[in-house]
């Protein structure tokens, strides 16, 4: 039992010890705001205040950030610790930065709240961030702390008993362009066909060819070869725009769709793009998914923007408000990396409200579309990538969630050899 003493036990405080020492080290604690008792009690103990209260302590130099109430713009300039970058710098301090507070400002996304810049589709722009601006956006940097931290306390306590995550590889895809050419429609193909003459459509609307975005059969083989878990997200859109190119949810082949990997995996509601203009849609969209699951008998709790397209914190709290408990849209839809600085689930916390919430947060690290359009990669330079994420998240014990979609595993010509990539990244991922 790790013994936390503090002035004050705020809100913030609380969710973010639970996350760290809780959840990522498997550490008990309880708090205390006895300064007596604290200094007599011969168990493990983290003073975490703005001056020392006995020597057998492990001495936090608190930041003010855990003990506010309001969002305001914070001094986060960086420093090197262990190789690694930090901030909320301390002095005469048993740890070189407030770890707490630091870890706090990355996981609730406090700087998503500032005023910043949108990209060209409204979503918070990635320049802005800490990581991308200090370059450490490619790492789990909640993680690495956590585990530094963890290092220092059992120098200090040895019997302190810990019971670290572990790692785990979590693919997802999103499906929401199911078929290149099939199911589509008389009218759709033939402007298809005038817009881009080519020999396969004919080929594949006469069944002489697979359509070159079925790739179902293939992945629920390398799925079970490999015994893994996939979670699937289908956009089931009312109706068809600009952003949202499904085949619709009312015809057959989409219903058969769902059902058969309903089945077999879990899946979840892709939001479409309209749901995020017009949010009345998103409890019919995931009705309609609810009803070609199981006729409405099971309850589709997890979800994943459509675009990665959200923004704190109505974006969440509009999934709350729909019955969600999962969300996987944590991570940015212009570049890959940790969005939130960590390789673990979180409960979001609402800065807004000032109070944790119910809504489990799943980040993912790494999205095919990334690579292939925002940062134009072939394979090979996606695979480095890959292993490189890979190699990070077994080390710091903490999940690797990937997306994927169906496109980029068929046999378009436009992803020749991304299936055979995929499949040679999935040998090392998974043991």
């Amino acid at each position: 039992m790790l013994l936390i003493y503090t002035h004050t036990v705020t809100s913030r405080l609380q969710y973010i010890c639970s996350f760290i020492f809780k959840e990522l080290l498997g550490i008990d604690y309880r708090f205390t705001i006895d300064s007596e008792n604290f200094r007599t009690t011969e168990t493990p103990k983290l003073n975490y205040s703005n001056s020392r209260i006995s020597a057998d302590e492990f001495f936090v130099c608190s930041h003010a950030l855990l003990f506010e109430r309001q969002v305001q713009q914070q001094d986060t300039r960086c420093f090197t610790v262990n190789g690694n970058k930090a901030f909320f710098k301390t002095d005469e301090s048993d740890f070189p930065f407030d770890i707490l507070a630091a870890s706090f400002y990355l996981l609730s996304r406090y700087e998503e709240y500032l005023p910043h810049d949108k990209d060209m589709y409204g979503r918070y722009g990635h320049k802005n961030s800490l990581a991308y601006k200090e370059d450490f956006l490619n790492l789990p940097l909640i993680n690495i702390w956590s585990l530094h931290i963890c290092e220092n306390l059992l120098k200090k306590f040895p019997a302190l008993k810990i019971a670290p995550s572990t790692f785990k590889f979590i693919p997802t895809y999103d499906i929401d362009i199911a078929f290149s050419y099939k199911h589509k429609g008389f009218i759709r193909n033939i402007g298809g066909f005038f817009k881009k003459p080519t020999l396969e459509r004919i080929k594949v609307l006469t069944g002489k060819l697979k359509d070159p975005f079925d790739s179902y059969a293939w992945l629920n083989a390398i799925h079970q070869q490999y015994q893994l878990e996939p979670l699937y997200f289908f956009l089931v859109p009312q109706q068809n725009s600009r952003y949202d190119k499904n085949i619709l949810p009312y015809k057959d082949v989409m219903w058969r769709l769902v059902k058969q990997h309903a089945k077999k995996y879990s899946v979840g509601l892709h939001p479409s793009w309209q749901s995020g203009d017009e949010t009345s849609l998103l409890k019919k969209e995931k009705q309609q998914l609810e009803a070609m699951v199981d006729n409405g008998q099971v309850a589709i709790t997890k979800s994943r923007q459509h675009y990665i397209r959200f923004n704190l914190p109505d974006g969440y709290q509009q999934l709350i408000e729909a019955g969600f408990t999962d969300d996987y849209s944590m991570g940015y839809g212009s570049i890959n990396g940790f969005r939130a600085s960590v390789a673990a689930s979180f409960y979001w916390y609402n800065l807004e409200k000032e109070a944790p919430t119910n809504l489990r947060i799943h980040p993912f690290c790494f999205m095919d579309a990334n690579s292939y359009y925002e940062q134009k990669q072939n394979t090979q330079d996606t695979f480095t990538e890959l292993l490189h994420y890979l190699s990070i998240c077994k080390q710091v014990n903490g999940n690797l969630v990937t997306i994927w979609h169906n496109n980029f595993l068929g046999t378009a010509k436009e992803f020749e050899g991304w299936k055979e990539m995929y499949e040679q990244f999935i040998v090392p991922a998974q043991q």
